[in-house]
């Protein structure tokens, strides 16, 4: 396994919450990795320092993408992620709170330690064509994922976390 400081996880259908990954990793640094939920491994989940989990809500819960990216890697890193750093943000069409309180849950399983506020982007999509449809994200909110990917490493990287 590649060994880095921050794991970003995320997972889009619509490219809402793949831009705000995209933006949280160029705020890194060279130890800041992005990968798809459907791509990771335990293995890449111990061998990062923290985490940020990117992805969206879909019908009141995190997409099926991430939750099976936990389903699949829960039981194996049971134990071995206490106290790790994390952070989250969630891409909603109006609402986002119960993806992130599944999330948080799930972390604290891990006893994974949050170490910023949860960041919730609401696309304000509310009927099936803007649902489905591509999404844009504003600048100021990819600039906020940016300063949060950097913070992230940055903590990291200071032994801060």
């Amino acid at each position: 396994m590649e060994e880095c400081k921050l794991l970003v996880i995320w997972h889009s259908r619509t490219g809402g919450s793949r831009a705000l990954a995209e933006a949280a990793t160029e705020g890194g640094s060279a130890a800041v990795r992005l990968m798809g939920a459907e791509d990771v491994a335990p293995g890449d989940l111990l061998a990062a320092g923290g985490y940020l989990f990117v992805g969206p809500e879909n019908l009141a819960a995190l997409s099926g993408a991430m939750k099976e990216m936990f389903d699949r890697c829960y039981y194996p890193c049971l134990g071995k992620l206490e106290g790790r750093p994390y952070a989250t943000i969630i891409c909603a069409g109006s609402d986002g709170e119960n993806a992130q309180r599944q999330l948080d849950r799930i972390a604290t399983g891990w006893r994974l330690r949050r170490v910023a506020d949860p960041v919730i982007v609401n696309t304000d999509a509310q009927t099936p064509e803007a649902i489905l449809a591509p999404k844009t994200i504003p600048v100021n909110r990819l600039a906020e994922a940016r300063d949060l990917g950097a913070a992230l490493a940055e903590g990291l990287a200071a032994g801060i976390f």
